[in-house]
């Protein structure tokens, strides 16, 4: 993943409306613009700013059907950037714990032995 493309996931999630309308996306699938914004007090044209900067960060897919613009989640940028750094913490912490468990294990046959 481009740090421009992590930067632009950043940006979207930084703002509380944006992660709002993910989370209103995420529940009704295939929603359009109307819907969310009936969940909202600002204008619809705002609105519409929001859902272009989650588009642009790729986090929504809209597809058009006639006039309706309906609007789907993508979660695959969130989870390549979860990937990102879980992947090398989780093999970092694997190697913690192993080192601890035959520590503890070693010591408990030392023990045995008295």
């Amino acid at each position: 993943m481009k740090p421009e493309s992590m930067d632009a996931i950043f940006q979207a999630l930084a703002h509380e409306a944006r992660r709002r309308i993910l989370d209103i996306v995420r529940s009704n699938p295939g929603c359009n613009v109307n819907d969310v914004a009936a969940h909202f007090e600002m204008s619809r044209i705002a609105v519409m700013k929001h859902l272009g900067v989650l588009e642009d960060a790729s986090l929504l897919i809209s597809e058009k059907k006639g006039r309706d613009r309906r609007m789907y989640i993508n979660t695959v940028p969130i989870q390549m950037i979860h990937e990102r750094w879980t992947t090398e913490y989780s093999a970092l912490w694997a190697g913690a714990l192993t080192d601890i468990k035959y520590k503890l294990e070693s010591k408990g046959k030392k023990g045995k032995r008295k």
